[in-house]
């Protein structure tokens, strides 16, 4: 009786194997337009998930998306700045600025902030900066700054309050915003110049915008006495963009799935017709509808097997292709995908038996063998 199963089973995947070997182009068509959905799936959906992280750190390039403020008229203590520090420690980078209010030689009126220059660096770099300071008494300068108080590079003098400081050029920055009127010093020097404190703190926060909004309300409930706002230009960009990016990722993603559905259903179809004659043969010799039915269902799943396992393997590669193009950084792969998308391309490749199978029903062998 055993035996008798093993032959059968034998015959049953021999049969699968000929009918792929002799209808080649068919067997292709529906494998390739498998292995194009189970790729585009695996693809988007590894950028589905790494998407969030890559864009978030592209975001991180263009500086704060945080802002804590003292009231006007005071400032951060040493106490308070160590404490927001560590309130965003390992969640972000929270940088502090001073700012004043000083006079060229010329009595002109330019901005100066103090803030510990490396932090900033890290902070916004997305600055176009030719040259940061390395030493004491180096300043960086706005390109308008530039032009007006130290047009060719030359050590300049600054005043506050009837205090003097002299300064070196050491390069220039130029954002198109505020910042290209100003004068940025270490916290160092500025608090020697001018005896004021921090004021302001800019804080880079990583995460998704839920992580940000408790960080923002974690501030809010540890320093009830000052400012904690969003950078609303930053953090509603964030946003629009995660939430644009991934809903196409997912409509990319669904309607390439329909369309090579759409393939593998017309190629289905097409085998049917095209082997009619071989499955009234094969019910005149006795075959049920239930046996021609596994015999059509077992051939799609090997090649919806065959395409997953290809197209899975594709789409790896082309997510890290798109991370590298895109981002400067690999998409990581996600292989708890894979039973997902084999799930989805035996789904899909199945489903389009459906009718190929209703028809395989209609067929009268006596009708068919005689040409009719």
């Amino acid at each position: 009786m055993r035996s008798r199963k093993a032959q059968g089973r034998t015959m049953f995947f021999r049969m699968l194997a000929r009918a792929a070997m002799l209808r080649k182009r068919s067997a292709l068509a529906a494998l390739l337009a498998t292995v194009v959905a189970a790729a585009a799936a695996t693809a988007m959906l590894n950028l589905f998930w790494d998407v969030q992280g890559k864009l978030q750190r592209e975001f991180r390039n263009f500086g704060a998306n945080i802002v804590v403020e003292a009231p006007e008229g005071t400032t951060l203590s040493d106490d308070a700045v160590r404490s927001i520090q560590a309130a965003v420690n390992g969640q972000g980078l929270a940088v502090p600025f001073a700012y004043a209010v000083a006079r060229t030689g010329e009595d002109q009126a330019v901005v100066v902030a103090g803030t510990d220059l490396e932090a900033a660096r890290k902070l916004n770099p997305w600055w176009a900066v030719s040259s940061w300071p390395q030493t004491s008494e180096e300043a960086l300068l706005g390109v308008r700054a530039a032009r007006l108080i130290s047009p060719e590079q030359k050590p300049f003098s600054l005043h506050y309050q009837g205090r003097k400081i002299q300064l070196s050029p050491a390069g220039t920055v130029h954002t198109g915003a505020g910042e290209d009127s100003r004068i940025y010093v270490s916290m160092k020097d500025f608090r020697a110049w001018t005896g004021l404190q921090p004021s302001v703190m800019e804080i880079a926060g990583n995460g998704s915008p839920q992580e940000l909004n408790s960080l923002m309300q974690r501030l809010h409930e540890s320093f009830p006495d000052l400012d904690v706002r969003a950078v609303r230009q930053v953090a509603e960009g964030e946003a629009n963009v995660l939430g644009k990016t991934r809903s196409t990722l997912l409509a990319s993603s669904t309607f390439i799935v329909c369309t090579a559905a759409l393939c593998v259903l017309a190629t289905l179809t097409g085998w049917v017709f095209d082997r009619r004659r071989d499955f009234a043969i094969m019910k005149a010799l006795g075959a049920s509808d239930r046996l021609i039915a596994l015999f059509v269902a077992g051939e799609a799943a090997v090649l919806a097997s065959a395409g997953a396992v290809l197209g899975f393997s594709g789409g790896i590669g082309i997510a890290a292709w798109i991370g590298r193009a895109n981002f400067h950084a690999p998409v990581a792969p996600r292989f708890e995908l894979f039973p997902a998308i084999l799930a989805g391309c035996l789904v899909v490749t199945l489903s389009s038996t459906v009718l190929p199978l209703r028809l395989l029903r209609r067929i009268q062998p006596a009708m068919i063998l005689r040409g009719e």
